[in-house]
């Protein structure tokens, strides 16, 4: 999905990212309720602002870009619903890798 598509931009340092789907059943072949799931912390970043700006003026550019598939802490961001579907708006800070 295109970022005009998602009717927000982000600023600066931020990202809109989606959650990816989790895991509907264990190593061992056990199936997760939907009850005992914890929230992904993993997600593909759908927008992305144009950097951090620096007490200069500059800007400097995101490290991650639309596409990658990203991994955040627990409680980062802010919860969004857009067209329907849930995102999440945080900062590039809160990004603790990114899969390859």
């Amino acid at each position: 999905m295109a970022k005009q598509e998602m009717g927000v931009r982000p600023l600066h340092d931020r990202i809109l990212v989606r959650r990816m789907a989790e895991e509907e059943k264990t190593a061992g072949g056990l199936f997760i309720p939907d009850t005992a799931k914890e929230k992904p912390q993993k997600g593909e970043i759908v927008a992305a602002g144009k950097g951090r700006i620096t007490e200069d003026g500059k800007t400097l550019p995101l490290e991650v870009k639309i596409g990658d598939k990203v991994l955040f802490s627990k409680y980062a961001g802010t919860e969004l619903k857009l067209n329907g579907e849930e995102f999440l708006m945080m900062r590039e800070e809160d990004i603790l890798g990114i899969f390859n």
